[in-house]
């Protein structure tokens, strides 16, 4: 069995790592190997933040290179376009429509790039776009984003829904079980 790669990547405070530790514990329930490894950055100040999750039958580091990532998530648009070489040639990349902006661009030395979404679809890469915020506030709290794009993942990965809304039952704190399921419905629903 090939090793499946995924990135989740975002900014601090965004829920990258609970989104890594939802998925883990579901890999491992499913009876595969599992390697998960974070890089922080600056995550405590709203820097960029990585999380490389690997699986499969055997897994031997949880390092993802350039052009590994069967998949990426990110959770900001400025992120997607910082990880976009180490998607694999034929990997699918999940991307929130939310513009974080960088300290450069809050304090006036650059510009938020208006174009990111437009320039990855024009390179043929498989892009699934969708404005997870929103949906994120619809479940019931705009923290949820993390949720909202597990469930817009779990239409690639080939596990049941049910096995999803059980490993977040056990990895999220029980006051916001409800929550999370709702965000991972709302982010399961889109097409």
């Amino acid at each position: 069995m090939k090793t499946t790669s995924i990135m989740i990547v975002g900014v601090g405070g965004q829920g990258t790592l609970l989104a890594s530790k939802l998925l883990g514990k579901l890999l491992l329930d499913e009876g595969y190997d599992v390697k998960v490894s974070e890089v922080h950055g600056m995550s405590q100040r709203g820097g960029s933040v990585v999380t490389y999750v690997r699986y499969g039958e055997k897994v031997y580091s949880p390092v993802i290179t350039e052009g590994e990532a069967d998949y990426i998530v990110s959770f900001e648009k400025l992120e997607a376009a910082r990880y976009l070489s180490c998607l694999a040639k034929n990997g699918q990349i999940i991307v929130n429509t939310q513009e974080i902006d960088p300290m450069p661009v809050i304090t006036g030395n650059a510009e938020y790039p208006s174009d990111i979404l437009e320039k990855i679809k024009a390179a043929a890469i498989k892009l699934d776009a969708l404005d997870a915020l929103t949906l994120a506030e619809q479940a019931g709290s705009s923290k949820a984003v993390n949720i909202v794009l597990m469930g817009r993942l779990a239409h690639y990965l080939g596990i049941e829904k049910e096995k999803w809304l059980s490993a977040i039952e056990t990895s999220v704190k029980p006051a916001f079980v409800e929550l999370n399921k709702k965000a991972f419905e709302l982010g399961y629903a889109q097409k």
